[in-house]
C-alpha cells in the first residue's frame, strides 16, 4: 500500500495542516510507504502557453522542449496513479485553496492522462481511491455555520478531484484556529476515528 501525502501550506514549520495530515497519513499507512509531495517547499510552476500547448500535442509529435515542459506534470500524475490513498493538507487562504495546490491541480488535470472528452462531457481516468482532505481555517466556515457560503475551498477541491475520477473524498476540518485549539483537538479526534475505521 502507498499513501500520497500532499502538503500545500507555505508555512514549513508550525503548520497545523501539515501536522494533522502527517498524523493521518501515518495512521493510515501502518507499514506502507508514504510518498510526500511538499507543494509549500517546492511549488509547481503556474501553467504557461508552452506547457498548455504541450498538453494538447500528441505524444508522437512533441518536441524535446515540450517533453521537458511535461516532465513535472508526468511525475505528479504518476504519483496519483501509484497511490492507494491520498491525504491532502489544505489550509484555507482567502476562502479557497493555496496557490500552490491550485498549480498542482492544473498540472494534474490533463487531457489524455487524467481525463478524456466524451459525448457526455469529460470522463475522469483516475481509478477511484480514498482521498482525505485536512483543512485548517482561522475562522469557522464548515457545513451548517453562518459563514459556510464563504467556503470556496471544499466545493472547488471536491469538483476538481471529481473531474479526474476521484469521488471517495472525506473532509476533516480544523476550524477557528485563530481563536484557540478546540478546532485542532476536534480534528485530531476525527482523524483517530477515520484511522480506526480505515
Amino acid at each position: 500500500m502507498s499513501i500520497l501525502l500532499i502538503s500545500s501550506s507555505p508555512n514549513l514549520e508550525g503548520s497545523a495542516s501539515r501536522a494533522l495530515a502527517q498524523t493521518l497519513a501515518d495512521s493510515l499507512a501502518g507499514d506502507a510507504h508514504i510518498v510526500v509531495r511538499d507543494l509549500g517547499a517546492n511549488p509547481p510552476p503556474h501553467l504557461d502557453q508552452e506547457t498548455i500547448g504541450a498538453f494538447y500535442t500528441p505524444e508522437a509529435d512533441r518536441t524535446a522542449e515540450q517533453n521537458q515542459k511535461l516532465a513535472l506534470s508526468d511525475a505528479l500524475i504518476d504519483e496519483v496513479f501509484a497511490a492507494d490513498a491520498i491525504v491532502i493538507a489544505a489550509p484555507m487562504h482567502n476562502f479557497g485553496i493555496t496557490s500552490s495546490l491550485k498549480a498542482w491541480i492544473d498540472q494534474v488535470a490533463r487531457v489524455g492522462r487524467t481525463f478524456e472528452p466524451t459525448g457526455q462531457g469529460p470522463k475522469g481516468l483516475v481509478t477511484d481511491r480514498p482521498v482525505y482532505v485536512v483543512t485548517t481555517r482561522g475562522g469557522v466556515y464548515g457545513p451548517g455555520t453562518p459563514f459556510n457560503h464563504l467556503d470556496h475551498l471544499e466545493p472547488y477541491l471536491r469538483r476538481a478531484l471529481n473531474f479526474i475520477g476521484l469521488e471517495d473524498i472525506s473532509f476533516i476540518y480544523a476550524e477557528g484556529t485563530t481563536k484557540g485549539d478546540d478546532g485542532i483537538k476536534a480534528a485530531q479526534a476525527e482523524i483517530a476515528q477515520v484511522a480506526q475505521a480505515a
